[in-house]
């Protein structure tokens, strides 16, 4: 792997250190494992996992459908366009999204014409709270849980503090590593439950907060805070686990013709009549995408009401094992 690439994972790597935290299991929506005995994996090869984002159309955008083009940063699922600082560009792609619905949307450089003295580096990054470990219900929570989970390599500069970034609300959050002799800036907010971050890592403050002055000239949803980004008005409202109990009229369980360990996280938008319109597979094998959609196709919901109005949801359901919960030794850390 070249070594410029190793460098920016590992950067990623240090960027989030709150992403493993957990919480109850999301709601499932099969098991599709067996009792097998446990094969012994092989040694000395790559093991390169068969599971792939995948939706069931191309036209509704998807968190990871971003792209950068002539410096600027557009995501049409979050409403969000950001141009980049100058002489700044992405070198490589992020990893698809995980099994947790953690996204590395974007990972951002300086160029190799950049004339600046210091040099640091970008991340734009999402974490859907239908997914997620953490027992985090907004982006306040998830960003505390990050300032109460933070390692002691870490210090804090400045705890999660609430500001205005292109007139809209995020929350701020501030460490470095001495060691290392890195600064770490983290402005979030929540656009459609999920908690999007600008992550600037560099060793120069005076550029971080440079870069960070950079953000107000990016547009957002009207929706984007902290607590809202709920979704609503021109994208379905999001709500998580209305795909359970008596919002489901009529369900169908998917048909699998092999059993596998992974989970399956799977969000879907609901139209205004009930059906299923959208589906969008975070992580699954093509033949689990097959058989979901397949029962999905055919499951029914209560229309969702607002004000006397119908309108479209969107909502998350998990197949197969979850993903384990945090201990309870580290879920009473994170709630002390």
């Amino acid at each position: 792997m070249h070594i410029k690439c190793v460098r920016s994972l590992l950067l990623f790597g240090l960027s989030a250190p709150l992403l493993a935290g957990a919480q109850g299991a999301p709601q499932n929506g099969g098991d599709f494992s067996d009792n097998s005995p446990t094969k012994k994996l092989p040694t000395d090869v790559i093991l390169v996992k068969g599971a792939w984002p995948s939706s069931s159309d191309f036209a509704t955008p998807l968190p990871e459908g971003g792209r950068l083009a002539d410096g600027v940063y557009k995501n049409q699922y979050f409403g969000l366009t950001y141009a980049l600082p100058t002489d700044w560009t992405e070198k490589y792609t992020g990893p698809p999204p995980s099994d947790t619905g953690y996204y590395v949307l974007a990972q951002i450089r300086p160029a190799d014409k950049f004339k600046g003295k210091s040099k640091g580096s970008i991340l734009i990054v999402a974490q859907d709270l239908f997914f997620t470990l953490a027992p985090a219900g907004n982006t306040l929570d998830l960003i505390y849980l990050h300032n109460k989970g933070l390692s002691a390599d870490y210090r804090v500069e400045q705890p999660p503090t609430l500001v205005r970034i292109a007139n809209h609300s995020f929350v701020r959050f501030d460490y470095g590593s001495p060691v290392a002799e890195l600064h770490w800036r983290v402005l979030a907010t929540q656009i459609r439950c999920h908690v999007v971050q600008f992550v600037f890592i560099g060793r120069d403050i005076k550029l971080t907060e440079d870069l960070i002055e950079e953000m107000n000239k990016m547009s957002l949803p009207e929706e984007a805070g902290p607590v809202s980004g709920r979704g609503g008005g021109d994208v379905p409202v999001c709500i998580k686990d209305y795909a359970n109990g008596e919002n489901v009229t009529e369900r169908v369980d998917p048909l699998f013709a092999e059993r596998r360990f992974n989970p399956v996280p799977v969000r879907i938008i609901i139209d205004k009549e009930g059906k299923v319109k959208h589906i969008h597979f975070l992580s699954a094998f093509p033949d689990q995408a097959k058989a979901i959609t397949d029962a999905l196709s055919q499951w029914r919901f209560r229309r969702y009401l607002r004000d006397g109005k119908p309108l479209e949801v969107e909502t998350g359901i998990m197949f197969g094992h979850a993903p384990r919960p945090m201990t309870s030794t580290a879920k009473n850390a994170a709630t002390e």
